[in-house]
């Protein structure tokens, strides 16, 4: 007897297991079936200042629960489009992460981004620092051109530091050697950053288009995104730290005079209509320095509606 309740699980945001969007969990990588599969790269070992990013993917998964929208999708009365209804997303749990290897855990996390583009689905990375995208950029080297669009306050073109490479000072650098990138789209630049002046030359060398937050707000979003190649495979790497502190403290470097959440869900979407988005990570989200939990949130937020944008343009 229902006694006037509607039959079923109300599943709220704060019961049970706190998968991504809680989508069903899927341990056994053999078995993927769906169109996005979420993947945790709790790593951190490339941070130069403060760490806590290997927390990131806990801190993310909780705060989507939040927009776990259960049978009816997210409705956005602005667009008039019911996003996320029916959509087919997994999460398959993290990549093993072994401390103070930067090699065997940046090798784990390419095998398994490789492993979910095996089985056609689109990889949702969620870091771990930026150090992240340099596996996850790799494990593309099969797939045909890519251009990368950065959100990010800092350039992270450095080449090499102290013997340095594969920190998450060198991501951008890193990418950009790679036969398979053929441009880079960096967006929201500005103020201390992690990059000398000669990498910035050596950026627009291979191939960067490099916009500050005020470029860009000069530019406008839909000038920002008439400079990005259209109808092309894009990688989109997300540092939280692109966005401003006021509204994601929670993390390592982070830079005042940042996007706000419309600017960067407008670019988001624009890719999504622009061109085929065949990768994403977010990254560098370091919980403990956000007590209110908000930068979290604002990572799933911005994940869910870019998944949801995704999906209604395919």
């Amino acid at each position: 007897m229902t006694h006037g309740y509607d039959a079923g699980r109300l599943n709220l945001p704060f019961v049970g297991i706190a998968t991504f969007g809680k989508y069903p969990y899927q341990p056994d990588w053999s078995a993927i079936d769906a169109d996005v599969a979420v993947l945790g790269a709790p790593f951190d070992f490339g941070t130069q200042w403060r760490s806590g990013a290997r927390f990131g993917p806990r801190a993310i998964r909780e705060a989507s629960t939040l927009f776990a929208f259960g049978h009816a999708g997210a409705y956005d009365h602005e667009d008039d489009v019911t996003y996320l209804d029916g959509a087919r997303i997994v999460d398959v749990g993290d990549a093993d992460i072994v401390h103070t290897d930067t090699t065997a855990s940046h090798a784990r996390i390419e095998q398994a981004v490789r492993t979910i583009r095996a089985a056609g689905a689109l990889p949702v990375v969620l870091g771990g620092d930026h150090s992240i995208n340099i596996p996850c950029i790799r494990a593309f080297d099969d797939h045909g051109p890519i251009h990368v669009v950065q959100l990010d306050a800092h350039l992270d073109f450095v080449d090499e530091r102290h013997g340095v490479r594969y920190g998450h000072g060198n991501p951008m650098r890193r990418a950009a050697e790679q036969d398979h990138v053929t441009g880079l789209s960096q967006l929201g630049i500005r103020n201390v950053s992690s990059t000398s002046k000669e990498g910035y030359d050596a950026a627009r060398q291979m191939g960067s288009d490099i916009l500050s937050v005020r470029q860009i707000r000069k530019l406008g979003i839909e000038g920002t995104l008439d400079r990005i190649p259209a109808g092309r495979d894009y990688y989109v790497t997300i540092d939280i730290d692109g966005f401003d502190p006021s509204i994601a403290p929670g993390t390592g470097t982070p830079s005042h005079g940042g996007f706000l959440y419309y600017e960067g869900l407008e670019l988001l979407a624009g890719l999504a209509e622009r061109g085929n988005v065949v990768g994403i990570d977010l990254v560098e989200v370091a919980p403990d320095y956000d007590r209110t939990g908000t930068t979290a949130i604002l990572a799933a937020q911005l994940l869910l509606n870019f998944i949801g944008r995704i999906l209604h343009h395919r």
